[in-house]
């Protein structure tokens, strides 16, 4: 017995020691080529890059993986231990493997193999094994990664705390919809910061990481709660929950909140994507998906989404004056029309309209269906407008019934909630025929003072055409480029009263080519007219006559001080808008007029920080010395430098200030002069109005809108700037501008008013109805009754005199002389008109 016993024990050794050996070979073994776990102690892990407006909403996210990393102090005790209950309950007591869940696993899979039961075999990965595959494993289901797992476990526990453990886990694993990380998962599933979670919630979260999609709330409800129920049960075995908070979120349903609109700035989609590239050129695209950068835009939350509603009322303003061009599509009204309407795929950048389907006329309106199932009418006080469009933006008769507008069988596009051309919201059970317009356009709105673009929309629908034609399209400005001529006179001793010939000019372009002949928009002439009113009234060939004045180098050399162009061309069709330039640019431009004639940088951006808080973009550069938290004990208020560059003389700007809200009191941009507060900017239009444009501006805010089809084509017969983009900037600038006092503009120092005549630009009698107030340097001569404009003996090979001597400005006499030189090269046949 004893020598049995002797065998048996040396046995027993011998396998022990073959057992560990063979234990410690497997160790060795798959232990030579794991990766450096020492990595994890300076975890950076792919965080959201995050975009806010000025009011602190969200404007837009960039991410691979959508994370906000939370270090371990900040994540509520809740969510710990709702983790710990369905993941690892004895996290904190083993040392990386938990034998004792791998004993009760085994049981469990024994026992279910036993019964038949065609169950998933059930794991026994601890927290930290779970650390070890997420950061240095692959997913590869085999025995080989489970060793190297418990290898890597158990050195990982040796090197970090459990909390740095636990802090990895809950920031790193995926619990679906594309969320990494508890807090972001919070914060798309029920809308909440971690710290607001609610048991149930906290459970839900943590009965994700098994299988994430198999447990959505939405697609898989009854085994997302099922799920939830269980981790709920696990917390109160676990003495984590009391039996009340159990019974509570067992009785709490499962239910998916989305962000609020009101967390979210809407309709700044272009705004986002001009903010994406910046980031994406200054940083690259590994920080701007990866690196959780921190974004504070200058976005206004309320202008911009003024900003979309009135660009695209215009855009769909002018597409119903120029026709009905037909439904979407077209299917059979008969049994099953909903299966078929629910079919029509819907039509990209048509939200928030509907799709429906024309079941019958009823005279004179017509009944629609919806693929739910319902049913309503177009009435006829909004088919009316649907007059067939016909080629070259022309249109047929004006329809007399609804068969002339739409037939059974068309898909169309409806809105309902609308207002009726005579204002009226249209009843219950009504709806408004809709078309999507071909039509594009932009608006910009920006802070003159600092450059802030505090709205930008850069076409009908972000959806239907990501190009921004508020900075990506090049397009002429036409006569909205004209102050920018005219200023260089102001500059060079010029005054708004000074006279210029509006009157037939023809120019040689060179060998070969016949002589240029501009023209006014309404083909009519003035004569000598003032600077004032050639703006005011928009005359081209006064333009001309200036820029061949003063010389394209001089206005080329103003084009490139304001950053409208970079490299005007030195022809004189250039003075007429002919030249391409942005929404942006030219918006900006003005701004440095209403300014004083400060230079500015348009941005979207005010500053960026890294995922540390650190500032890595100011676009402020000023400093303040004694602007730190300081307590205030009587001493004088700081002072913030100016460091904005002068590009020209504060009154010139001020002239022409004064001249462009001439333009909107008496003026092309007259329609804007019904908001009643202090205003001015100045129409475009070019040649056969392909771009129509308003640009302009109150005393502290700039706002230009340009229209036009993206393949330029002509917009009709009559269509202006006057007509088409000077009602957008009239509608937003009266939101804006509601709550705001009529403020002035500001006059800057050596500026002298002076009463003139507002056509004449002489000194205004007393009573004169025509009378204004001129703006005047104090060393301009003042106009006088007894001046008269020299005439020639025709119109062709009139120039200006030179520019003012030492001896004084001449008042700008046209007079006859030899005829000009040549501009270099043939003239363009664009420019501007109106």
């Amino acid at each position: 017995m004893l020598r049995f016993l002797a065998l048996m024990f040396s046995l027993l050794l011998l396998l022990a020691i073959i057992g560990t050996g063979g234990a410690v070979y497997v160790f060795w073994h798959y232990g030579q080529s794991l990766p450096d776990y020492h990595q994890l102690a300076h975890y950076e892990p792919p965080i959201t890059t995050r975009v806010y407006g000025g009011d602190g909403r969200l404007v837009a996210e960039y991410a691979v993986e959508k994370r906000a990393f939370l270090p371990i102090d900040a994540i509520p005790p809740r969510i710990k231990e709702a983790f710990l209950s369905a993941e690892d309950k004895n996290f904190y007591d083993h040392a990386g493997v938990d034998p004792i869940g791998i004993a009760r696993a085994v049981v469990v899979n024994i026992r279910n193999k036993g019964m038949g039961a065609d169950r998933r075999p059930v794991g026994a990965s601890t927290i930290t094994q779970q650390v070890a595959k997420n950061f240095l494993l692959t997913n590869e289901v085999s025995i080989a990664r489970k060793i190297k797992e418990a290898i890597l476990a158990f050195r990982i526990e040796r090197a970090f705390s459990k909390d740095h453990i636990l802090e990895l886990y809950l920031n790193e694993i995926y619990l679906g919809m594309g969320n990494y990380g508890v807090a972001a998962a919070a914060n798309s599933y029920f809308n909440r910061a971690l710290d607001e979670l609610t048991v149930a919630e906290a459970a839900y979260l943590a009965a994700l990481p098994k299988a994430p999609n198999n447990y959505h709330p939405i697609r898989h409800a009854q085994a997302a709660k099922e799920r939830r129920d269980w981790v709920i049960g696990r917390m109160l075995e676990d003495g984590r929950i009391t039996r009340a908070e159990y019974e509570q979120a067992v009785a709490e349903p499962l239910v998916m909140r989305k962000r609020d609109d009101g967390q979210v700035i809407v309709g700044a989609d272009y705004f986002a994507e001009d903010i994406r590239r910046d980031l994406a050129a200054r940083f690259g695209e590994q920080a701007l998906y990866k690196g959780g950068l921190v974004v504070r835009s200058t976005v206004d939350a309320h202008l911009q989404a003024h900003a979309s509603k009135v660009l695209r009322d215009g855009l769909m303003s002018y597409d119903r004056r120029h026709g009905w061009r037909g439904p979407v599509t077209r299917i059979p009204a008969g049994q099953g029309w909903q299966q078929r309407l629910a079919a029509v795929p819907y039509p990209q950048g048509a939200e928030p309209w509907s799709l429906a389907v024309v079941l019958a006329l009823n005279e004179p309106n017509a009944l629609i269906g919806f693929a739910d199932g319902r049913t309503a009418t177009i009435p006829w006080i909004e088919l009316r407008w649907a007059r067939p469009w016909m080629k070259d933006q022309e249109v047929g008769p004006m329809p007399k019934k609804a068969g002339d507008v739409v037939q059974p069988g068309d898909v169309v596009l409806v809105e309902a909630g609308a207002r009726t051309e005579e204002g009226k919201t249209l009843a219950a059970g009504q709806y408004s025929l809709r078309q999507i317009p071909k039509i594009e356009g932009a608006l910009v709105a920006m802070d003159p003072h600092t450059g802030r673009v505090k709205a930008m929309v850069g076409g009908w629908a972000y959806g239907k055409s990501q190009f921004n034609r508020a900075t990506q399209a090049l397009r002429q400005p036409g006569s909205a480029y004209k102050p920018f001529v005219y200023l260089p006179a102001l500059e060079h001793g010029y005054t708004p009263s000074s006279l210029v010939l509006d009157a037939p000019i023809a120019l040689p372009q060179g060998p070969g080519l016949p002589l240029w002949r501009p023209k006014n928009y309404g083909g009519d002439f003035l004569g000598p007219t003032t600077l004032r009113v050639g703006i005011e009234k928009s005359r081209n060939l006064m333009t001309v006559r200036l820029a061949q004045a003063i010389g394209m180098n001089t206005v080329a050399d103003y084009a490139q001080r304001f950053g409208i162009y970079d490299n005007l061309p030195r022809q004189l069709a250039m003075a007429l808008g002919a030249g391409e330039t942005t929404v942006l640019k030219l918006t900006a431009a003005y701004a440095q007029l209403v300014n004083g004639g400060k230079k500015i940088t348009p941005t979207l951006i005010d500053r960026i920080q890294d995922r540390n808080g650190r500032t890595v973009f100011n676009h402020d550069k000023r400093f303040c010395d004694g602007c730190w938290p300081v307590q205030y004990s009587g001493q004088e208020m700081p002072m913030v430098p100016d460091l904005r560059e002068q590009i020209i003389d504060p009154v010139s700007a001020y002239q022409m200030v004064s001249i462009l809200e001439g333009v909107v009191q008496r003026g092309t941009g007259r329609a804007v002069a019904a908001i009643g507060k202090p205003l001015a900017g100045k129409t475009g239009t070019s040649n056969d109005s392909y771009d129509v444009w308003f640009v302009g501006f109150s005393p502290d805010l700039a706002v230009g809108v340009f229209v036009g089809f993206d393949e330029p084509q002509s917009l009709g017969d009559k269509e202006t700037g006057g007509s088409i983009a000077a009602p957008v900037f009239r509608d937003f600038m009266m939101e804006a501008l509601k709550d705001k006092p009529a403020t002035p503009f500001r006059v800057p120092p050596g500026v002298r008013m002076v009463r003139v005549n507002a056509t004449s630009g002489k000194p205004a009698m007393p009573g004169e109805a025509k009378a204004i107030l001129e703006a005047f340097k104090s060393t301009d001569r003042m106009p006088s009754e007894d001046e008269d404009v020299l005439e020639g003996e025709g119109a062709e090979g009139f120039t200006f005199n030179p520019l003012p001597t030492e001896t004084g400005p001449s008042h700008g006499l046209v007079m006859p002389n030899a005829p000009p030189p040549p501009p270099t090269g043939p003239a363009p046949t664009s420019g501007g008109l109106y």
